[in-house]
């Protein structure tokens, strides 16, 4: 089913990585795990639209720091994909006007298709139909957005209150065309409380806020050029160097003076005279706790969602998700237990959405557990980070055959090497040379430096760090093929070929 030439899908991928937690991270969000099947929620969210909206129509916005994974998870998909890269997470309205700004530079007539990547949709065939049916209100100038009919008293969610529940049908279903089920927003409402949200699903005419929105980028520039002046002023002046050499630098000026305000709050709560629910009934889910996986996931005959290297007895109706190491669990009732390297969640199943303020605690903490896995993945391969004290850090590398790092250096540490297996191509001040299994190299501070895995097999090194600071951010590179900044100071020799 191909789309409108002139619709374009918005894909919010900026996560925050807190609901999910420890499988989910500050740089591994939601959107990256595989909760359903072989592919990510990010990479399903692509699938959904695959055939439909062509990916050089589709928009990827994200924070500067995940897009690299995503485009790792993207490319398995279609190499046409486009990414706007945000210097930091600013909520909605600053990235959905950040897209409608490079979208309306492609085609002044782009329509809008914004979607959230870490979303449940099991129905894609009617998803597009409702995405077909949303395109004429978003020509007339309205904004759409697509609503979800309560099937409890939800407080996770926002509300989105409509005059009148659109009309059922024999099977309880939404009766007539997505055109004649244009239901007037009369306003949209916050998370509520408990008893608030058994009202809502009393009264019957509200509607759980999907985040999805259709409309066409020049209106919703034009208003957010009228309720959120500022936030106008700042992309206005980034306009120009979208696509270009500059975007990066002019992206991150402008985004110290931006407020953080979602789209919902800044624009849709004030317009609510041009704004329309479509009622979706797709199969949709928010997946915004541990405990919303019931919902979707298969269960054993326990009522049990298990995985990973588990042994249980007796335990029904919990999460029990165990990593590598082995996790043995005695008659649970109700909880959720997911193990990882470095931490462990233990939680009732009713207090599940209360998992992100233990990722807010941790992050306020400076703690490393809230923001990175202990096995980190790279376009080129992987790390996981072994033992860690004051001065050193000690990490196992894989690079995958053929890949390189970047040319690097770093101001604040050292680094020696020693290969376990497969063969090192080592690149130490401008000297290339091959180290084979049981041979080490060492790189003194301040030196470029790169690895490379020449060969047919993963290389997998040790690598010791020793210095007064081995974060990750004491990184300068001078040359790297995955896109990523490059800094080359002025005593740096050029970079050697491979």
């Amino acid at each position: 089913m191909q789309l409108d030439d002139h619709l374009y899908a918005v894909i919010l991928a900026g996560g925050s990585g807190t609901r999910f937690w420890p499988l989910s991270r500050e740089l591994y969000p939601k959107q990256m795990l595989s909760f359903l099947g072989p592919h990510s929620l990010f990479q399903e969210t692509l699938l959904r639209l695959h055939g439909a909206i062509p990916a050089t129509r589709t928009l990827i916005v994200t924070n500067v720091r995940q897009a690299f994974d995503l485009r790792s998870q993207a490319a398995s998909i279609d190499s046409g994909y486009r990414f706007l890269e945000e210097p930091e997470s600013k909520n909605t309205a600053p990235a959905i006007g950040l897209a409608a700004h490079a979208l309306q530079l492609q085609d002044p007539e782009a329509i809008m298709a914004v979607m959230p990547s870490d979303h449940w949709v099991k129905d894609r065939s009617r998803f597009l139909q409702l995405l077909q049916g949303a395109l004429e209100p978003a020509r007339r100038g309205l904004l759409v957005t697509f609503g979800i009919r309560p099937t409890r008293p939800e407080t996770g969610f926002g509300y989105v209150q409509v005059e009148q529940a659109a009309p059922r049908g024999p099977d309880r279903s939404p009766a007539g065309s997505p055109s004649d089920r244009l239901l007037p927003v009369r306003r949209f409402v916050e998370k509520p409380d408990g008893e608030t949200a058994r009202r809502f699903l009393e009264e019957g005419a509200y509607y759980w806020n999907s985040g999805i929105f259709v409309w066409k980028a020049e209106v919703i520039l034009q208003e957010i050029e009228r309720y959120l002046p500022q936030l106008s002023r700042l992309l206005a002046e980034v306009r120009a160097s979208l696509g270009t050499a500059a975007e990066a630098a002019q992206l991150t000026r402008a985004y110290r003076h931006m407020e953080a305000i979602s789209i919902d709050y800044g624009v849709m709560e004030r317009k609510a005279d041009s704004v329309v629910l479509l009622e979706a009934d797709v199969g949709w889910h928010d997946l915004g706790s541990w405990s919303a996986l019931d919902e979707v996931c298969e269960r054993d005959p326990a009522g049990n969602i298990a995985s990973g290297n588990l042994y249980d007895l007796g335990s029904r109706n919990s999460i029990l998700l165990a990593g590598t190491r082995l996790l043995a669990t005695v008659g649970l009732e109700g909880m959720v237990v997911v193990d990882t390297e470095d931490a462990t969640l233990v939680c009732p199943k009713e207090h599940s959405q209360r998992v992100r303020e233990i990722a807010e605690g941790l992050k306020r903490q400076g703690r490393e557990e809230q923001a990175i896995h202990r096995t980190v993945h790279r376009p080129w391969g992987q790390y996981t980070v072994l033992e860690k004290g004051e001065g050193y850090k000690i990490k196992r590398i894989v690079v995958n055959p053929g890949a390189r790092l970047s040319l690097q250096l770093h101001r604040r540490r050292s680094e020696h090497w020693v290969v376990l297996s497969g063969v090192a191509r080592v690149t130490i001040a401008g000297r290339s040379f091959e180290l084979q299994p049981h041979q080490s190299s060492f790189v003194p501070i301040g030196t470029p430096h790169r690895l490379e895995n020449p060969g047919t097999i993963p290389l997998q090194i040790i690598e010791a760090q020793i210095g007064d600071y081995v974060e990750e951010d004491d990184i300068e590179r001078m040359d790297d093929q995955y896109g990523r900044e490059v800094v080359r100071p002025p005593e740096t020799p050029p970079p050697l070929s491979a």
